[in-house]
Formats: C-alpha cells, structure tokens, sequence
C-alpha cells in the first residue's frame, strides 16, 4: 500500500516534523492540505505555509496551502471542506499542530495555559471532528496525532504540569476516538519520538542538535502507520523506532544529526 492519490489534512507542517512527514506522503504522490497561520516567516522559526507547499510540490505531491487557526471551528471545518472540493476527499489527518511550554505552575500564565490547551487538545479533537464524515468515506482512513504515550509517573506529570495536561489530552483523543470510530473502519493512532528530534524548536530550548535525531525518523515511521489496514491498526500510541522495527528496520545511525548521546524525548523512560 502506498499514499499515492491519497489526501492528507494536516494542521501546521509549515516545518519540522509536520513537513517532513507531509514530503515524504508527497514522495509517493499524495495530496497535502496543510492548515497553519505561518503566512509570514517567523524571526526564529524557518519556514511559512506556502514555502512548506512547494517543498511538498518539488517532492512529486500536490498542496494546498491554507492560512488559518486550528483553534477556530470556522478555519477548520472550511479547511477541511477546501480539501474535499480540491481533491474529492479526505484520507488522512494528522494532528501535527502543537504549542510548547514548559513553565511550572506558578510560572505558567493562563493565557500561555489557554493556548496550548486550545491548540494541543481541542485542536486536535475538531480537526479530528471536522474530517470524520469524509473519513468515512475513504478506503482506508487515518487520524494520526504527534501525542506521547500516557506515562502516568508522577515525575512527568508534576515536571510541567500545563503542557502534560495538552499533550495527553491529544492522546486521549487517540484512545477515544480509535474506540468510537472503530466500526467506521476509520484508524486512530499517536506518534512520539523516544529521542529529541531535530526541529527549530528544540534548538531554540536545548541550543543544540547534536542529542537528536532528524525529523525523517518520525516521517518514516509516519508513513509505516499511515499505510498500515486501518481496521488492523488503531488506538495505538506509537513510539517511532518500535514502529520501525516492526518493519525490520533497527540500524537508526542513519536518522542521528550529530555524534553525541541521543537524548530521550520528555514523557519516555530509559529502557
């Protein structure tokens, strides 16, 4: 199975890990409706919905670029009603969009707590909520969100409390929604990196690549899920090298950007 004249609905993308999954989709031909408010460079951030597009273009895909916010209900549903009439459908979601912040609670104002809270989770449910009737509607559906696994030891809920509460609030969605949608043949499932990925953002927290792997790592295991029976696979919450060996890929070295001790990824415990 491969992606090829399939849809993809994707929130952000506009760089890192969303980009480098939306490429690697396009490789094989697919369509991509990228959904994100980055009409602009960002002064520390590379990258805009349109320039995301051509890369999609230049890899052998089609885009549609959309500027507008997951948080609102009429970006989203007109979003996901401008890729059915561009391309007939929609086969995929992936729930890329996500804000980061670390603070502790005292720290943390509400507006910063209301963010991620609005884009993480609720993001993720009424994009998830927009597609479901054209979902099913497609010959093998997904919804893939870039959530952790619910590790439930205090030391990672109480390390950032606000951002814990988004980010498994997007993977509760996974569970739900695999449940709920289970009769519908639609897949639901979340991806996480056991490692730091290489993105603009981590570097602008850690200073530094040389503890992460790049962003193809998640794309390729990404794709792996993506064109898994959809029936067969769902309510999973995925982390990126099981995914891979599972397709008898264990050699990572490929995926390493610099030489140093590959750092895991918050919510992951040592092995």
């Amino acid at each position: 199975m491969t992606l090829a004249g399939k849809t993809v609905l994707m929130s952000g993308g506009s760089r890192g890990i969303g980009l480098a999954i939306a490429t690697r989709a396009a490789r094989d031909g697919a369509n991509v409706v990228l959904l994100a408010k980055t009409a602009e460079p960002h002064p520390k951030l590379e990258g805009t919905v349109y320039t995301a597009a051509k890369d999609i273009e230049a890899a052998g895909g089609q885009a549609l670029p959309i500027v507008g916010d997951v948080r609102s209900e009429d970006d989203v549903f007109a979003a996901a009603e401008a890729a059915v009439k561009q391309f007939g459908g929609i086969d995929i979601v992936v729930n890329n969009a996500s804000a980061l912040n670390l603070s502790r609670t005292e720290e943390l104002s509400m507006k910063r707590y209301d963010l991620m809270q609005n884009i993480n989770t609720r993001g993720t449910f009424l994009l998830s909520k927009a597609a479901i009737p054209h979902l099913r509607e497609a010959a093998n559906p997904h919804i893939l969100t870039l959530s952790p696994p619910l590790n439930l030891s205090p030391a990672w809920i109480g390390a950032h409390l606000g951002y814990t509460l988004s980010k498994y609030g997007m993977s509760l969605c996974t569970v739900g929604l695999a449940e709920e949608l289970k009769t519908d043949g639609i897949a639901a499932n979340s991806l996480w990196p056991r490692t730091l990925i290489d993105t603009a953002a981590v570097r602008n927290i850690i200073g530094g690549a040389s503890q992460a792997r790049t962003p193809s790592i998640i794309a390729d295991a990404a794709y792996a899920i993506l064109t898994r029976p959809s029936r067969e696979c769902t309510g999973n919450l995925f982390i990126d090298d099981e995914v891979l060996a599972a397709e008898g890929v264990t050699d990572l070295s490929g995926y390493q950007r610099g030489d140093g001790e590959l750092a895991l990824d918050i919510f992951v415990d040592p092995a």
